[in-house]
């Protein structure tokens, strides 16, 4: 049976729903999710096998202006990278509201002068006047006529969206095994977890000053220990993460461990600590030991 395997961008500005509709696609938490922009710092591959097809997608960084800081550049260039040897690019719009950084999206697209683009028309189901869409659409079709409206989050109209995807996949060995969804490892998923609990639990800017690092995975027992670092940039966000008589953290690692148990299957024990590294998001070498290559 001759196989069918391509690479596919999801590309777009922070908050128009990339990550939700990756989730949507494979009917599983590849990416986690937050009301929060910036939410996904890296690339994160999630694959869907089904017959004699195999999609790789690749979920990233929203795109933003005014990068300064050695983060937000990372990001920028993490989500222009995946463009890049790719079979497709479904570049994600929020049905709502098209900003200057969604222009900035379209010019970057321009430039490269790349075919198979495919919007995705997002958050369809939240649009009360649907005549302000036609302009919109009008707008999109200079860079793309295939575009698809869909609300990832209710996962309305994804099929059609899947069949457009299908039809530019090569002709080419499967990249992964049949029952792979993700390409990233078990340390990298978990840490993931638990820094989306401190987004959902803490305000202003500690969700951006935070992340996760899986210090060890203690299997010798019945159950498996997971000891994870938290680092923030200063004492104060440390305060915060911790709480009150260390009530903060108690929830957080609470919920973490809920989601993680979901996730593996079983039960775990978590253990979670805080430490501040100054400054480290605007480290290329902190963040580089941080996972952040």
């Amino acid at each position: 049976m001759q196989t069918r395997c391509g690479m596919i961008t999801i590309l777009g500005r922070p908050n128009v729903g990339k990550s939700t509709l990756l989730n949507a696609i494979l009917g599983q938490k590849i990416s986690i999710v937050t009301y929060k922009p910036q939410t996904t710092r890296h690339q994160i591959q999630g694959i869907k096998t089904t017959g004699n097809t195999q999609k790789v997608f690749i979920d990233t960084p929203g795109l933003h202006l005014n990068a300064e800081r050695a983060l937000n550049k990372y990001m920028n260039k993490a989500a222009l990278g995946s463009l890049v040897d790719v079979d497709a690019i479904v570049w994600v719009v929020d049905a709502t509201r098209f900003s200057k950084e969604d222009e900035w999206v379209e010019k970057k697209l321009q430039s490269e002068k790349r075919e198979h683009i495919i919007i995705a028309l997002n958050k369809i189901d939240c649009v009360k006047d649907k005549s302000t869409l036609l302009p919109l659409m009008q707008k999109l079709g200079e860079l793309s006529d295939c575009i698809i409206p869909i609300s990832a989050y209710k996962r309305d109209n994804l099929d059609r969206l899947e069949k457009e995807i299908d039809a530019l996949l090569p002709e080419s060995p499967f990249y992964y095994p049949e029952d792979m969804t993700s390409g990233r490892g078990k340390d990298f998923h978990l840490s993931e977890m638990i820094r989306e609990k401190i987004m959902l639990a803490t305000e202003k800017e500690v969700p951006y000053g935070v992340t996760v690092e899986i210090e060890k995975i203690d299997t010798s027992g019945k159950i498996p220990f997971i000891h994870a670092l938290i680092w923030v940039e200063r004492s104060g966000q440390k305060q915060i993460v911790i709480g009150k008589k260390g009530e903060q953290l108690k929830t957080i690692g609470a919920l973490a461990r809920k989601e993680i148990e979901r996730w593996l299957g079983n039960k775990v024990c978590l253990k979670l600590w805080v430490k501040v590294k100054a400054a480290w998001s605007d480290n290329p070498a902190v963040m580089s030991d941080f996972g952040y290559v």
